[in-house]
């Protein structure tokens, strides 16, 4: 299985965030969408960088409520690990595991198309196991 087909499954919209908006803005975002990360874009197309919740919480812990004044770009991570469509479920999902990463960025030629998570990578995996334990089922019971 490939990253398109995860993504033709869910749609490819994602929520971006500009990186001068503020934290107090993200959380709204974020408790709007009922999502967990969202995309840093200047232009809504190209990934700046990447903020989750964990990056909130993380500087509340450090430096208090002040974090919903900061800009998002001051707790966001710059570099952020990307895949493509083209990309197997299961290098993908070797990624986010070994980079301890919840979040991936679908891009194509440096453009935004889509928004994998950790939740997505294990609902098809699960997906992909069930369908093989019924094909053998049915086989051993044909």
């Amino acid at each position: 299985m490939r990253i398109e087909d995860i993504i033709r499954g869910k749609g490819a919209d994602v929520v971006t965030v500009r990186p001068e908006a503020t934290v107090d803005e993200l959380v709204a975002l974020l408790g709007e969408h009922r999502i967990g990360a969202v995309v840093v874009s200047t232009d809504g197309a190209h990934v700046d960088g990447i903020v989750s919740e964990r990056d909130v919480v993380r500087k509340l812990g450090s430096i208090g409520a002040d974090v919903l004044t900061l800009p998002v770009s001051e707790i966001m991570t710059a570099t952020v690990h990307t895949c493509t469509p083209a990309d197997t479920l299961e290098e993908t999902a070797h990624t986010m595991t070994y980079q301890r990463i919840r979040h991936l960025p679908v891009v194509v030629d440096g453009e935004l198309h889509g928004v994998i998570s950790i939740g997505d990578v294990v609902k098809h995996r699960i997906d992909q196991l069930l369908d093989e334990r019924n094909h053998l089922l049915g086989y051993l019971h044909a």
